[in-house]
């Protein structure tokens, strides 16, 4: 019975020699894979205890690569497709286009080159232009990206503190800078869960499962979102000099505490310690709620005025981020308990 892509046979272990076990491939897979007598298939034993066969010559010359004619799409659109194909994990990315001088394309392509990590323009021709990935996605572990995002949030958050308890607005320069990078980590990241879930040699090279790539996903996604309130935070007390001095007391105290309870989760990236991460997630649940009762105050006694508005925004994205930060240490023990799972035949 011939078999096709997607589809499932069953085959009978043979004993050969009393000593080595045979199974016949597909005749049309051989085919369609170019094998020949003597070539080299790579057998990967899979955690689920299962076997993937992989062909060494497919795997070395293998090349993903994306065409994006701009004649049918529209041009405002050229700076989404080319991150589309970056986060879907393409080597190259061919721009196909009557123009390579076009303003408008170039600024899309320079905003892509700034927004993405590895790719550069190897190639450019009067209708076409190629831009090409020279980092292996394999050979960044995603724990360095994290590690990087977490790095940017908690220096801009000390700036933050201490431009608010010192008067030194001067602390909060390269805003735009720092936010631009941890996107274009979260990006990266994104990018290597969606070359990892297609290729298990990478996810192994990575030396994590596919389950975890998708949670290191969630915790770079979570990291970006806090960074984006932090961003909002610094923005406000950077424009807002006349009343920098007016922030609560309280505010800082508990954007401290979010500090130094992300500092002790991302700790637990590497310890996984069940205790830490709930009581990091109580006191950040303690810290939501003592905001949200000061946000209440502030809105049922008085009509608010200019600082109160003020610190009512600096309170939200506080409380914004202790939400996110909880959900980080839940991820946290989805990670622990997959790798305490046992798996039982």
């Amino acid at each position: 019975m011939r078999i096709e892509p997607r589809e499932i046979s069953l085959r009978k272990l043979q004993l050969t020699g009393g000593v080595t076990y045979t199974l016949s491939l597909p005749k049309p897979w051989v085919e369609n894979m170019n094998l020949q007598p003597q070539d080299f298939v790579r057998i990967d034993w899979r955690p689920s205890g299962a076997l993937r066969l992989t062909p060494l010559e497919m795997l070395e010359n293998q090349e993903k690569v994306i065409n994006i004619n701009t004649n049918n799409i529209p041009k405002e659109s050229v700076h989404d497709h080319l991150m589309g194909a970056y986060l879907s994990g393409a080597d190259s990315i061919r721009i196909l286009c009557p123009n390579p001088e076009d303003r408008l394309l170039q600024k899309h392509i320079r905003r892509f080159l700034k927004n993405t990590r590895g790719f550069e323009t190897i190639d450019e021709t009067d209708n076409r232009i190629i831009l090409k990935c020279l980092i292996d996605s394999s050979e960044m572990p995603l724990t360095a990206s994290i590690n990087r995002m977490y790095s940017q949030l908690s220096s801009l958050t000390k700036d933050i503190i201490s431009a608010a308890t010192e008067q030194d607005i001067r602390l909060l320069d390269e805003l735009d800078e720092r936010e631009a990078e941890v996107d274009a980590l979260l990006y990266l990241v994104e990018r290597q869960l969606s070359v990892a879930l297609e290729s298990h040699l990478v996810a192994s090279s990575l030396k994590i499962t596919r389950n975890q790539a998708v949670e290191y996903s969630n915790l770079a996604r979570s990291l970006e979102r806090m960074m984006d309130h932090a961003y909002q935070i610094a923005q406000m007390v950077k424009t807002s000099k006349k009343i920098v001095n007016q922030i609560e007391t309280s505010l800082i105290s508990q954007l401290s505490s979010w500090l130094n309870t992300l500092k002790l989760l991302m700790i637990n990236i590497r310890t996984r310690n069940s205790i830490e991460i709930e009581e990091s997630r109580q006191i950040l649940k303690s810290t939501q709620k003592e905001i949200l009762e000061y946000e209440n105050k502030l809105i049922e006694e008085r009509k608010l005025s200019k600082s109160d508005l003020f610190n009512f925004r600096i309170s939200e994205s506080i409380r914004r981020m202790c939400a996110y930060a909880r959900d980080f240490g839940e991820i946290l023990l989805n990670l622990k308990l997959y790798d305490d799972m046992i798996v039982k035949n």
